[in-house]
């Protein structure tokens, strides 16, 4: 079904900053941001939402009084996606927003242990806010409109909600030591030579005990990465902070998918002299090609299941693309879906995407499990939306940050090929989170006291 909007107001300045905005809704559970490249959005209150954790699915409606209760009956949220041939909207209009963990999507294909933190969030949200030059617009199609905007004004217009500030116990550091992780990278290439795989995305966790919210420092570390698929999201006392630079699949209107897959990497130097030649390498390295076009290859073949006969295509191959860390090697694959085809499906059977997991895929995810000894949670997963016409935008969850209950987490790994190196590939582990790791490991805690009360 697709709503129309009943309610449109400038509720804020647009100088206010997103983080500013998402600290004074503090007590909105299922909060959640979207920057969607420069089309930002808040979105709150959802008329219903779903949570798979601990295997169990868990479904919530809201009450008159803006509280959730559990609903015993479930419920398909993606059946209030409904693709129409009037598509119109290029961003947010209402719809599903939420993300999928890499447990949660490797879990329709193989064994594999899940996090107990949620794995799975899908939110029906008809009420958000969209960055406007004129200011930050309150829309909402929700039957309380009037009622949610003024609620939302009243955080707004009072002090901020005061958010913990993060503190970590200690330094965020990598679960593996260099020998550990130089072990698992000869048993790819065991599994490599065996004819097992062509290529295994290797990854490795970065951890550390914490307390707080990792909302108090989410603005920096968007300042620190301006990240065109960035976001933020809290359920409980779950939060995910994502600073990703790399789309999954942009579903636009006419039943036309876009994804971009990356792979290939080289560090950002300050010296432009260093940084050209950093991102020439990059441009000729044809390691970086061939794990690349292996990576296309398996994303076209998975969206060929869905997509019109003759319309899957390779308009940019080996396309680099700087950010504020790294140059990254960005492809893109375009395809038309077919008509029967729900755009949620596509989304789930395409997950986990293949630059993160390997090729033959299935292969890839089983010895991801076997050798890096931890579940993933939402690292490689996605986040994103759906409008209730089906358009929508869901990006790869990689320089990412998890924190649940009292410990937080990211990840780093890259492709594995017969022609890596494993010291260069353990560097790039490094190239790509050093930044994110740097700016996370200022706010340990220095009082002897731990945790602090």
């Amino acid at each position: 079904m697709t709503l129309s909007q009943s309610f449109k107001k400038i509720i804020c300045d647009s100088t206010l900053s997103v983080s500013h905005i998402l600290q004074a809704l503090n007590e909105l559970t299922q909060l959640v941001y979207l920057q969607n490249v420069d089309a930002p959005v808040i979105a709150f209150l959802p008329e219903r939402y779903q949570v798979f954790q601990k295997n169990q699915h868990f479904f919530f409606q809201r009450t008159q009084d803006f509280c959730y209760i559990r609903d015993d009956e479930e419920i398909d949220i993606s059946s209030n996606i409904q693709p129409s041939s009037e598509q119109k909207e290029a961003s947010f209009s209402g719809g599903l927003i939420g993300f999928v963990s890499y447990d949660y999507a490797a879990q329709q294909h193989v064994p594999v242990q899940i996090k107990s933190q949620p794995s799975l969030f899908l939110g029906l949200y008809s009420s958000y806010l969209q960055w406007t030059d004129a200011g930050w617009l309150f829309c909402s199609s929700d039957s309380q409109a009037e009622r949610i905007y003024r609620k939302i004004e009243s955080y707004l217009l009072q002090p901020s909600a005061l958010t913990h500030p993060l503190q970590l116990g200690s330094i965020c550091q990598a679960r593996w030591t260099k020998n550990q992780y130089k072990q698992a990278f000869q048993q790819v290439q065991e599994y490599i030579k065996a004819g097992d795989c062509y290529q295994i995305n290797l990854t490795q966790e970065f951890t550390a005990k914490a307390h707080g919210q990792l909302l108090s420092v989410v603005e920096a570390f968007w300042q620190l990465t301006d990240a065109p698929y960035s976001g933020y999201l809290r359920i409980d006392d779950f939060e995910l902070l994502s600073c990703s630079p790399e789309l999954f699949i942009d579903f636009q209107t006419h039943r036309k998918i876009i994804t971009k897959p990356i792979k290939g990497t080289m560090p950002r130097y300050a010296d432009p002299v260093l940084d050209e030649q950093s991102k020439q390498r990059l441009m000729a390295s044809e390691k970086d090609q061939a794990e690349n076009v292996m990576i296309v290859d398996l994303l076209r073949n998975d969206l060929s299941v869905y997509a019109e006969t003759g319309s899957v295509k390779t308009p940019k191959l080996f396309n680099i693309e700087s950010f504020n860390q790294v140059h990254h090697m960005v492809s893109e694959v375009e395809a038309t879906l077919k008509a029967e085809v729900h755009p949620f499906h596509v989304l789930l059977s395409a997950l986990p995407g293949g630059s993160i997991t390997g090729a033959p895929k299935i292969r890839a995810m089983q010895i991801i499990e076997e050798l890096e000894g931890a579940p993933r949670g939402a690292y490689c997963g996605s986040m994103g939306y759906f409008n209730f016409d089906g358009t929508g935008s869901w990006n790869i969850l990689i320089r990412s940050i998890q924190k649940f209950q009292d410990e937080v987490s990211l990840w780093a790994g890259g492709g594995i090929t017969i022609a890596s190196e494993c010291e260069a590939e353990y560097q790039e582990c490094f190239d790509k989170v050093s930044a994110l790791l740097n700016l996370l490991n200022t706010f340990v805690q220095t009082d002897t006291e731990w945790p602090p009360k």
